[in-house]
């Protein structure tokens, strides 16, 4: 019967086959901890006990999903945000650091400013609008995506951690968010699809295999076709001096920013991730009636 440490180490071994040496140790980590009900400090203080011979087994059922290129997020199940545990499937994309980081700067932005009202467009597994509502408690919530497999996860996900988060099924580029009305909100959000065709080819095999390209892949030719329209929808939704917020590709902060401002939003810019990769943009929405005075913002 092999120790934690036996079985770790093992399974780091095997997953050199498809990842680099530190992946696949990250990789083994995780899975071992997942599988074991254990954090960090735990695993480390326990690595000589035995495996019960029940997850030895689960552990190798798992193996071979692993070196198909499968997502270990996807193979367990589960994916962590911020102090989220979130449930995932193959019809939401796996949430990623960078959309931590947009969350935490909209957290930071809206804190302090009373209860309020925000709308994620394309929410997948409801990352954003769960860790939204936790963080700012007084706060109207709705997350939104075209999916009714992703938005089933989501509702898993938003009966654990925030069940006053509201859920809408449209697909934005030819319908208007359904229930919200005009000059309402203090937020729109969105992580859309931003990665290029084009860009496929740099992308690894576990991401191109399962995650699902609707989410994730837009033309060569219109790589901006979800900024635009999300930009012409907070013109209508955005009470004055609200806030818009993307997630966009580093390769297109310029251009990201110029469409906002060509739409009319001030105080945009653009801002890097931890990487320092441009990875967010946001502005502010004056109103139809014009600039939005200092005080009203």
């Amino acid at each position: 019967m092999s120790t934690i440490r036996q079985l770790t180490d093992q399974l780091t071994q095997d997953l050199q086959a498809v990842y680099p040496a530190p992946e696949a140790a990250s990789v083994a980590v995780r899975l071992v901890e997942h599988l074991l009900g254990l954090d960090p400090l735990q695993r480390r203080l326990r690595a000589a006990e035995p495996v019960p011979a029940a997850a030895q087994q689960q552990a190798a059922a798992w193996l071979p999903h692993l070196l198909g290129h499968e997502p270990l997020q996807y193979v367990l199940g589960s994916a962590p945000f911020l102090d989220l545990d979130l449930l995932v499937t193959p019809a939401t994309l796996i949430p990623r650091p960078e959309t931590e980081e947009l969350v935490q700067l909209i957290t930071r932005e809206q804190r302090g400013r009373g209860g309020r009202r925000i709308l994620d467009v394309g929410t997948g597994s409801g990352c954003i609008p769960l860790a939204l509502a936790r963080a700012l408690p007084a706060s109207q919530v709705w997350g939104l995506d075209f999916s009714a497999e992703a938005l089933a996860v989501a509702r898993q996900n938003g009966q654990r951690y925030a069940p006053q988060v509201q859920w809408l099924q449209a697909d934005i580029l030819d319908q208007e968010p359904p229930g919200i009305a005009s000059a309402s909100l203090d937020v729109l959000v969105s992580n859309p699809p931003y990665v290029r065709d084009s860009e496929q080819a740099q992308m690894r095999p576990n991401v191109l295999a399962f995650e699902p390209h609707s989410a994730l892949f837009v033309p060569d030719a219109d790589p901006l076709l979800f900024y635009r329209r999300l930009a012409a929808l907070g013109t209508t939704l955005l009470a004055a001096g609200g806030s818009i917020y993307f997630e966009i590709n580093e390769a297109l902060p310029e251009e990201t920013l110029r469409l906002l401002t060509e739409r009319g939003y001030q105080e945009g810019r653009w801002l890097p991730d931890l990487s320092g990769r441009p990875r967010m943009v946001r502005a502010t929405w004056p109103g139809a009636g014009g600039p939005v005075q200092a005080d009203d913002v």
